[in-house]
């Protein structure tokens, strides 16, 4: 049992030694507000937003953290909502420029997906979540993209704390 919690630890991660993130009020998804968001606008042009997204983040010092997801997905409504929480949502502000992708059924802006190399099923589904240096346009989080795509398994603290831990 140890030895799976702790494969589990090791999937969710960010990097190693990562502070937590900001306290969240909710202990549970239940206490989210609902209805849950739906994040993803369907019909945007997702490569001007994340254009447009990653120039702001160039400039305000910010991370560029990529929401890729679908409004069907019950986790990428959870992780929309937990973001919103009071402290995280602060936080959120002041250290990514955040912008979300709408994927379809896994048929939609797939090139956003595959421009950090991301393929098919995004290697776990969604939500996935590319945490990318705006300088260099690298992807910091490679191998973990979808590592919230459970994220009804988690809490909402461990939500924020996975969030904060890609913050240097």
């Amino acid at each position: 049992m140890r030895l799976a919690l702790a494969a589990i630890a090791l999937t969710l991660a960010g990097p190693a030694l990562a502070a937590p993130g900001p306290k969240v009020a909710a202990a549970s998804f239940a206490q989210l507000k609902t209805p849950l968001p739906l994040p993803y606008n369907e019909t945007a042009d997702a490569k001007a937003q994340v254009a447009a997204a990653r120039a702001r983040a160039k400039a305000q010092h910010k991370l560029l953290l990529i929401d890729l997801g679908g409004n069907w997905c019950l986790d990428c409504r959870l992780l929309a909502g937990t973001m919103e929480l009071p402290g995280l949502r602060e936080f959120l502000a002041r250290k990514y420029e955040i912008v979300t992708v709408d994927v379809g059924r896994f048929d939609k802006n797939l090139d956003v997906a595959a421009k950090y190399g991301l393929k098919d099923h995004f290697g776990g589904g969604v939500p996935s979540v590319l945490i990318v240096d705006p300088k260099t346009d690298a992807l910091k989080n490679p191998g973990r993209t979808a590592a919230l795509a459970d994220a009804r398994s988690l809490s909402p603290q461990a939500l924020s704390d996975w969030l904060a831990s890609w913050v240097g």
